[in-house]
Formats: structure tokens, sequence, C-alpha cells
């Protein structure tokens, strides 16, 4: 039959039809389906693979304000604003420092009214959410404001968005298969985030993740209506950050820019949205936020190190703020992919299983904080996700040589097959010899006979898992195969 058939015909998918491209492609289509408008016999309509996929990227991030002392400047944002009641988020350990002191100062001096809420939960959970939700619900607040880390920030985005929403449940906008992921159709109140940490980048975000109690999973919400109107980024309100905490939210800095830069490309994403509101926030990478993933990745490596040293050290501190935020910018647009899917469930099961508790946190649970259990697979995670993209590999390869003042000059001669390997121990090395962090899952108390589960926790998380090279650009996996490799190369290095 084949044979029967002119070098010309379609079908058999010829070189010359090849370099008409898809116009030729999109003709054939529109004839096929005249032809079957007009009655005749119905032929199978093949499908195009360049018109499933997305073809746009859209950066959406809030506005951002950068200095020593800009928290003191809050309160006439507000006033200028026309606030009437401020709603201001806090926990009760950073209620009694300054950055939240002079927060209200500046709200005071402006004479702006506000309500407390000081319960946010660290690593917040569907009951603490409920909790924040319900305070806000019966304060009627029509501004907003978070002094703190990512889960205070996360806990005001909520508050602020189910205000709007009186009657809706948390599982209504919680990311699917766990909730039901509506669209977010209504512009909420304004919100101005103040960082206490150096991480998240939750002040530049439409993000709010939390630990969904019933399933033992983490999960969250994603919206660009959620993202804060403005970020205060002040280096003088990390001035107080415990050592820990610098350094698990520095690592989270360090893998939302990884993950963002190594997140399959934009153009590879289906399926393609039918609205533009349907275009979900984590969209893959793409060259803008390529830009800010990289500077952040070497802010990153370069003074996460400095900190972890020496708190006091201003400059260190004030350009991990800078690259909270840059990263938050990149991956708030490219999105996170398998240290983050993973990192849901080790936290989620971390109550149940592993049930550590990392020291320098001042909980009554046990608690693996969100920087350090991303970091746990990262050396296996860029390992496997070297091949879809070899160069980049090697950028990062060389970002973390560079900075330890290694040889870098081999480093183009590397065989694209043994970068992976090279990727690993860098950040194996970094992790462990730099920062002093555990040496994989099973240092934490998770043990062999726990990958499944985990494995299991992870399979949800198809927001960040069809990010992943090798899994989301691979029509009709799940992953579940990858993941186990994956886990297994992470339980100890």
């Amino acid at each position: 039959m084949r044979m029967s058939h002119s070098g010309g015909c379609p079908c058999h998918n010829c070189q010359s039809l090849k370099q008409l491209g898809n116009s030729a492609a999109r003709a054939g289509l529109g004839l096929i389906g005249k032809h079957n408008a007009q009655g005749g016999r119905s032929y199978a309509t093949p499908v195009d693979s360049a018109l499933t996929k997305e073809y746009a990227f859209e950066l959406a991030a809030s506005n951002v304000r950068y200095g020593e002392g800009v928290t003191n400047e809050v309160g006439m944002d507000f006033a200028n604003l026309g606030a009437k009641k401020v709603g201001v988020f806090t926990d009760s350990t950073v209620r009694d420092l300054t950055p939240m002191k002079q927060a209200i100062a500046a709200l005071d001096t402006a004479g702006v009214k506000y309500e407390i809420y000081d319960r946010t939960r660290v690593e917040p959970t569907d009951v603490s959410f409920g909790e924040a939700i319900d305070f806000a619900r019966k304060q009627q607040f029509d501004s907003f404001l978070a002094v703190g880390g990512g889960s205070v920030m996360d806990t005001a985005k909520v508050a602020n968005l189910f205000t709007a929403y009186p009657d809706a449940d948390l599982y209504e906008f919680t990311n699917a298969p766990i909730g039901r992921g509506t669209p977010v159709g209504k512009k909420l109140s304004p919100l101005i985030a103040v960082p206490t940490t150096a991480g998240t980048g939750s002040e530049t975000t439409g993000t709010s993740i939390y630990d969904d109690t019933k399933t033992q999973s983490k999960t969250g919400i994603a919206s660009r209506a959620m993202r804060p109107l403005l970020g205060i980024i002040d280096p003088l309100n990390t001035e107080t950050c415990p050592v820990s905490v610098h350094v698990s939210a520095g690592l989270d800095v360090l893998f939302h820019s990884l993950e963002s830069y190594t997140a399959i490309p934009y153009t590879e994403r289906s399926p393609r949205p039918s609205n533009p509101l349907a275009r979900p926030a984590y969209q893959g990478s793409n060259p803008i936020s390529d830009v800010f993933s990289m500077w952040a990745l070497k802010q990153t490596v370069k003074y996460l190190p400095r900190v972890a040293k020496d708190p006091t050290d201003m400059e260190a501190r004030g350009q991990m703020l800078l690259a909270a935020t840059f990263a938050g910018v990149g991956f708030g647009t490219a999105g996170v992919h398998l240290c983050h899917g993973i990192s849901y469930p080790i936290s989620g099961l971390n109550k149940t299983r592993a049930k550590y508790k990392h020291a320098g946190y001042q909980v009554d649970h046990p608690i693996v904080p969100h920087g350090v259990s991303v970091a746990l697979t990262g050396p296996a995670v860029f390992e496997f996700t070297a091949p879809s993209s070899p160069s980049r590999h090697r950028e990062i390869a060389q970002v973390f040589m560079s900075e330890a003042g290694e040889d870098t000059s081999a480093i183009a001669r590397i065989p694209d097959g043994e970068i992976g390997q090279v990727v690993y121990d860098c950040i194996a090395k970094f992790l462990v010899g730099t920062l002093g962090m555990p040496r994989g899952l099973k240092s934490i108390g998770y043990k062999d006979d726990d990958i499944a589960a985990l494995v299991k926790g992870t399979i949800p998380q198809r927001r960040v898992l069809d990010l992943a090279p090798g899994i989301g650009d691979v029509q009709g996996a799940d992953g579940a195969q990858h993941l186990t490799q994956v886990i297994e190369r992470s339980m100890a290095y």
C-alpha cells in the first residue's frame, strides 16, 4: 500500500510536507473538518501536537520595595490605599520581634485601624488555615498585612481569598486532585507582605502551601489573584532569625532556582488553556524566569554559607533576601518540580513515620522544615534531570564548583552521560559539607520500607510533577518508576 502512494502523500510523513511546517498541518485539519461538516464519510481527525501544547507564557509578580528600614513605610502604604481595617497576620514568635513592632508602629502613626492574628502555625495545616479564615471572615478586613516567614504570608493569602468567598470551603480552590482547583475569579483585597526570612519568595507569588491532615499530604492553592500587592524587602527584618531558619529558608531559595531553571520549557507543557484565565501560575521554564532563577542560584551558593557561618553578616543577609525575591519571580512563573513534589510527603508523613524534629525550631511537634525537606532529594533529582538538558546542568555544576574554588575548565569536556553524576556530587557536597545538612532520608528517620508511601504521596502532586523533565513531558506517565529510583537514591549520600 505504501508503494502505491506518491512520494508526496501526507499520510507518510514525507519530508516535503515537513518543510511546509505547521501551516500545512493546520490547512489539512481544516479540509478534513470541512469535509466532515458537509456530510461526507467522516475521517478520523489527526491530533496536531503543535495545537495542543502551550505557545505562550505570562509573567506575574508582585511589586517589590527593597531597602534597610522600609518596613516603616507600611502605615503610609495602607493610608494611601484608603484602608479602613487591616488584618495583621504574624506568628507568636515574630509578634514580639522588631519587624512586627515597626509595622505596628507604622500603622499607629498613620492612624490605620487593625486587628492582629498571631496564631499562624509554622508549616500550616488545613486546620490552622481554617482558623485563620474564620478569624478574617468575622473581622471583615478590607486590607491585609503579613509580617513573618512563608507560613505567615501563605496564611494571610488564604485568609484574604476566603474573605472574598465567604461560602467556599478550603478545597474549592485547593489544587486538584486533593481539591477542586476552581479558578479564582474575583479581585482580592490589597495584601502587603513583609518577609522576615529569606526563603519562600512568597511575597512575590500567588501560592499558599499547607499540610492536608485528611490525606496526610502537602498541597496548596495557586492563583495570580492571591499575589501580594507589595513585598517589603527589608534586610533589617532577618536580623533576629535563628541560624537554623536562615539555612532552611535559604535551601528553599536554592531549589526554587534550580527547579525552575530545569523545568520543562513552557512550549512543552500541555494542554494549551482555552482561556487565559486557565493558564496556570507554574508554566515551565522561559527566557524571563531563566534570568531570575540563575541570578538567584549564583547569589545563594555564594551568600548562604556566609549567613550560616555568621548571621550578623548584613551584606549576606541582604543578598539572600534579594535572592529569595528573584527566585520567587523565577519559580512563580516557571514553577518547581521533583524536589518540591517529593518534599510534600516527606513533610506530611514525618508526623507518623520518621518523627524527625529539626534542631533550632521551637515547636512542640515533629517537623522537617520545608527547605530541608526539599533539599533531601536534591542530588538525586538533578542527576535524573541532567539528560534532559546537559548544557543547563553544566551551568549548574559550574556555579557550585566556581564558588568552591574548584577548576571548572574541564566541565565543557564532560560527556553528556556523566554530567548528572557531577551535579549530584556538587549538590551533595554543598548540602552536607558546606551547610551540615542531613545525609539523606535515612538520616532523618525514614526507612526503605517507607519508599512506597513516599512515592504514593508524591503522585498526586501533578501541578509540579508535570513540570519535571522525564515525567511532565512524557505523555501518560505518572512517574512512579522514576520517583522510586530518585527516592531510593536519596536515602543516603
